[in-house]
């Protein structure tokens, strides 16, 4: 299913998929730049530390990094 929206609260970041159903949850991090970065209709990316990590519509880890 493709991801319809990703949105961040707090400390986590919700991924709904086109008809508002949940898809997964996400760690944010804690860092004063971490968190949502942009979503797709496959991806999620999210900033932790010094690394940008993207995620799909389940919350599998698909790649690394680094954070420009």
């Amino acid at each position: 299913m493709a991801i319809g929206n990703a949105v961040q609260r707090s400390s986590f970041v919700y991924v709904y998929d086109e008809k508002g159903h949940q898809l997964c949850t996400l760690s944010a991090g804690a860092g004063p730049q971490d968190g949502l970065k942009g979503y797709t209709a496959s991806t999620v990316n999210i900033r932790r530390g010094a690394f940008i990590y993207t995620y799909d519509g389940k919350g599998q880890h698909i790649s690394t990094t680094p954070a420009r």
